[in-house]
């Protein structure tokens, strides 16, 4: 299903789905699988079954190739409007699947929920929602929704990261079916060979009443915490702190993004002086030609960028965050 272009939210998202002391009443459920991603064809019957054991009433809803997730959560509710309605969405796929979803869901004011069949599943990793299907079925039955924030650039919103440089040209390189067929795999044999012709580039970053000129190979803005398959954005950031959570790796060779990885995997990055980091509410980026925005794994836009967060957008099927 190709994406839709997320319209920012105007407000944190309600709907008529707690039940006493805000526990979830467990009730009718719209499933939307994107059964093009990785995982998504041969695990959507088991993603009904898991569903359906946890003692949700499924009611999946099949859309036409050409649809866009987030039409597809919107069709789905409107034809469900003749059997009594829904009161949670369920969306089946990956991290692409999820952004394409985000204006349905903003339409819906209603939580949602997730079984992550997708390559790198991000999202749920920050949520701690579990990728095995029946432990993620049993989160969207028992769990009470939390908060959850959204990025947005240029009018696209996102969960997990948005990023100029480096990612966004390996996200233009690696095609979705080489991403279904290889998965991680995939990505490690594209960033090697892009790493390797990596040049820093400048851009001007404005925030909080200052702008400040970078030599960069990547700026990378983060509402989420995980990316990239487990990369983290920064070791305290969390989907629901209100904050946009940026990294500039100002690096002069491709092999000191190497030795980073272990820092980028525990989002302890900005110990380093050659990686500037900092926390902001609104930031506009500009470079001196356009470059490509790669949001959620997939090009949406392009520089000049203006990024701003959403507090509490959506609300999500997830367990209690013992972090905050």
């Amino acid at each position: 299903m190709p994406a839709d272009a997320a319209r920012p939210p105007t407000g944190p998202a309600t709907g008529p789905a707690t039940g006493p002391a805000g526990a979830p009443t467990p009730g009718r459920t719209l499933l939307i699988v994107n059964r093009r991603a990785r995982n998504g064809a041969e695990r959507a019957e088991a993603a009904i079954a898991a569903l359906a054991g946890a003692g949700l009433d499924v009611h999946p809803y099949d859309p036409p190739e050409e649809m866009g997730c987030g039409e597809a959560v919107t069709a789905g509710l409107a034809q469900g409007e003749r059997l009594g309605g829904f009161d949670r969405v369920v969306i089946g796929g990956g991290d692409g699947t999820l952004n394409g979803a985000i204006p349905g869901l903003l339409r819906a004011g209603l939580p949602f929920g997730i079984m992550p069949l997708g390559t790198a599943n991000d999202l749920a990793r920050s949520l701690g929602i579990p990728f095995e299907l029946e432990g993620a079925a049993q989160v969207i039955a028992t769990a009470a929704p939390r908060p959850v924030d959204l990025g947005e650039v240029n009018g696209h919103c996102f969960f997990n990261v948005a990023s100029i440089g480096f990612s966004a040209e390996l996200a233009g390189e690696l095609k979705a079916e080489a991403k279904k067929r290889f998965g991680r795999l995939g990505y490690a044999v594209a960033a090697l060979g892009l790493l390797r012709r990596a040049r820093p580039f400048s851009a001007w970053l404005a925030h909080d009443g200052r702008e400040e000129r970078v030599r960069t190979i990547q700026v990378s803005v983060g509402n989420g915490r995980h990316y990239g398959g487990g990369m983290t954005v920064a070791e305290d950031a969390r989907p629901d702190d209100g904050v946009l959570h940026v990294y500039s790796l100002e690096m002069r060779h491709w092999w000191q993004l190497v030795a980073l990885l272990p820092w980028l995997r525990r989002g302890t990055q900005g110990q380093w002086r050659e990686v500037r980091a900092f926390r902001t509410t609104e930031l506009v980026l500009r470079t001196r030609k356009p470059r490509p925005v790669n949001t959620d794994g997939e090009l949406t836009t392009h520089t000049p960028a203006r990024f701003r967060v959403h507090p509490a957008a959506l609300r999500v099927f997830a367990p209690p965050d013992e972090t905050a």
